[in-house]
Parts: C-alpha cells; structure tokens; sequence
C-alpha cells in the first residue's frame, strides 16, 4: 500500500548547491518509498561521508551518518541485528570505491537485504573538487592540474564481477525512470546496487551536468537488452564513461538466499537446543569429571 511522500520528508532542508543532482535522487528515494509503503520507523538509511551523504537526515526514516568508506559494513550489522528493517545504504563514488572500496565485495558476497545506492559524480565535491575514483583519464581538478594519468574504477562491472544479483544505473535527467530503479532495487531480495549518475554542478564537467544527460542517455530497455543475462549485462557495463546506459543491467533471475534469512535458518536450527538464557553462563564453568581430569 503506498504512503504519501510527505511521511518520509524530514523538517531538515537540503544545503546542496543549487542545480546538484543530488536533489533529483532525494526525490526519486522518497517516490521510491512511497511505492513501497513500508512506515519510516521500519526503515534504516545509512551512509558515509561526502555530500551525498547528507541524504538520510533529510527523510524520517532511521538515519546514521557513519564515518567515512565505512556505511556498508555498519549497514550490514543493522540488518543483522535487526532483519526486518528495510535497510537503504547512500554514499558518493569516492566513500564507495576509494576509502570504502573493500567492503564492496564483502557485502556483495554476503548478500545481505541491502539496496547500495551511489551517487557517481567523477569528483570529491564537499572536499573541493580532486580527483575521484571514477574521474576519466585526462581529466583536468586541483589535484591533477596537467589531467589524470589514472583509469577511473568501473562501478558497474566492479559489483556485476563479484556476484551482485542486481544491478542498475540512473540519471535524475530521467526522474521517473530513476524512482523505479530505486523501488525496484528495494524490493529485489539481496544485496542491490543502484549507479546514480548525479552531475557535481560546481566542480563536474560540463558534459556530465544534467543537460548533457538528457542528450545522451540510452535506456536499456529501449536497446531491447534481457537482464537476466549477465554476460551481455557485463559486456554493456564495459561502456561505463563513454556511453550513458541508464536501466536495469542485471536481475537474477533465481537469487540465492540472503545472509541475514540464512542466519535466522542457524538461529532457528541452534535454539531448540540452547539452555535457558539464565543458564547459559553454566555451559563456560569447568567441570571436574570422575578420573580427576578437568574438562570444559
């Protein structure tokens, strides 16, 4: 059943500069909500450090501003703790692929009910526009004033190579059909990832700025790609900084299990015979047994 966005809008008012592509990703989570209907106490948003960052304290839900690179990892303990919790990640492509970039594998080969949405903008914007892990080769910032001589990481073939049972990239140029990556990446069961490319309007490039998007972008769906199919979705992903392919890359067709539904399997499984809780330090007391040998 959908609930009205205005539920899930904080009194908190964005201090994104004016034209940040952020706005438009704030709006499609909270069309994305909506959809989905689940009440903002059921939900946990959580993210690192960086403009985009700021996102969760701008909605009702549940909201950590974690520290830097380290949102993945506290998400994955909040969903543990607590399984029912709809449990959104948000960060930039610098908190995701550079200080938090070893995390990534982690949570995709775990698979946790997670939906990891990055806002890519080639850029650090809050720390005055260096170069990002996802700035292109050549490009010109304050810490590269003769142009990167770096490849910039692929996010979408990184997490599509390591297992990721959904996979999907936006633009806010297309809000409508950003809103419905988002719904559709919280509503797939595993770990998710959403590639938003969200334009820095102070410190990006021209030619990535919400304009250029609306030129440019190609629709998966249009291009008549199947998204079951992972190769090809790989193949597509290799055109990542030249080609603008916005949609639904891969869905599983069959996802596994998830870790947290596998960890209340084991929960369930270990229960019936654990002692009383008032009994439980009992098990950790040594013994002495009949030939005078003590054991555990």
């Amino acid at each position: 059943m959908a609930t009205e966005m205005k539920e899930y809008k904080s009194e908190l008012k964005p201090i994104w500069c004016p034209g940040c592509g952020d706005y438009g990703v704030l709006q499609a989570v909270y069309r994305a909500l909506s959809a989905i209907g689940r009440p903002p106490h059921e939900i946990a948003f959580v993210s690192g450090i960086g403009c985009s960052s700021r996102i969760p304290g701008y909605t009702t839900a549940y909201g950590f501003h974690t520290v830097h690179g380290r949102a993945l990892p506290i998400a994955q303990g909040i969903k543990l703790a607590n399984p029912d919790l709809l449990v959104l990640v948000a960060g930039g492509d610098g908190d995701g692929f550079s200080i938090g970039g070893g995390h990534v594998p982690h949570a995709v080969r775990r698979n946790l009910d997670l939906t990891y949405l990055v806002m890519d903008n080639q850029v650090y914007g809050l720390t005055k526009g260096q170069l990002s892990p996802t700035s292109p080769r050549g490009l010109k910032t304050v810490s590269s004033a003769f142009g990167s001589l770096e490849d910039p990481v692929n996010p979408l073939l990184y997490v599509l190579a390591y297992g990721a049972g959904f996979v999907a990239q936006g633009t806010p140029a297309d809000m409508a059909g950003l809103a419905g990556l988002v719904e559709q990446a919280i509503r797939f069961p595993g770990f998710a990832f959403v590639n938003i490319q969200s334009p820095c309007i102070t410190f990006g490039s021209p030619e990535a700025q919400l304009r250029s998007h609306k030129a440019s972008l190609e629709r998966l769906e249009d291009l008549g790609h199947d998204p079951s199919d992972r190769l090809r979705a790989m193949d597509l992903a290799q055109s990542y900084g030249r080609r603008l392919l916005t949609g639904v890359f891969y869905r599983d067709p069959s996802p596994r299990p998830t870790y947290d539904s596998l960890v209340r399997e084991r929960q369930a499984e270990l229960g019936a015979d654990a002692p009383a809780r008032a009994r439980i330090l009992e098990r950790f007391v040594p013994r002495v047994e009949s030939q005078g040998r003590v054991g555990p």
